[in-house]
């Protein structure tokens, strides 16, 4: 199971432009974790952040997190080290710590606050459909619905949130 998801996320990682730890088994272990919370939570949290085991709360910290793209274009590899730049994946950098962006649980918005708020500083959009941007990437699209998964970073249709 863990060769079958390792091989599907390698690429789908290359395909979006993004690179898994060149080291493999150190990768397949975060994939194990991953699959334990999995079956813990039943999502994909983070190996490496304490999961409440409430989705709503722990959307950020959904394999991959909110925070992967900052990470790695800051410091080369996400804060579980799982996505790493071109320059990690190809031996020309080593990874370092990664210090800790998720903000403290008494900062983060509750899923009720978030949900309240209108996005874009309470622009009223007069789109006939609504716009859904990915958590993670940025992405943006108009539709019914969230697409299953994100065609930029592959992200599942959960980590999409309504824009406007």
């Amino acid at each position: 199971m863990v060769d079958a998801i390792y091989e599907k996320l390698s690429r789908e990682a290359e395909e979006g432009g993004y690179h898994l730890n060149p080291d493999v088994e150190f990768t397949k272990g975060l994939l194990r974790s991953l699959i334990i919370n999995e079956q813990r939570y039943g999502y994909w949290a983070c190996p490496c952040r304490l999961a409440t085991g409430v989705k709503e709360e722990d959307i950020d910290i959904i394999c991959p997190c909110d925070y992967r793209d900052a990470d790695i274009n800051e410091y080369g590899s996400c804060y579980c080290a799982l996505y790493v730049s071109r320059e990690i994946a190809e031996g020309e950098k080593e990874a370092g710590s990664i210090p800790e962006r998720r903000p403290p649980e008494s900062e983060r918005k509750k899923p009720t606050e978030a949900a309240s708020k209108p996005e874009g500083g309470g622009f009223q959009s007069s789109l006939p459909l609504p716009v859904w941007r990915c958590r993670v990437c940025g992405y943006l699209c108009a539709r019914g619905e969230p697409p299953e998964t994100c065609p930029v970073c592959k992200a599942k249709k959960d980590r999409f949130e309504r824009f406007m």
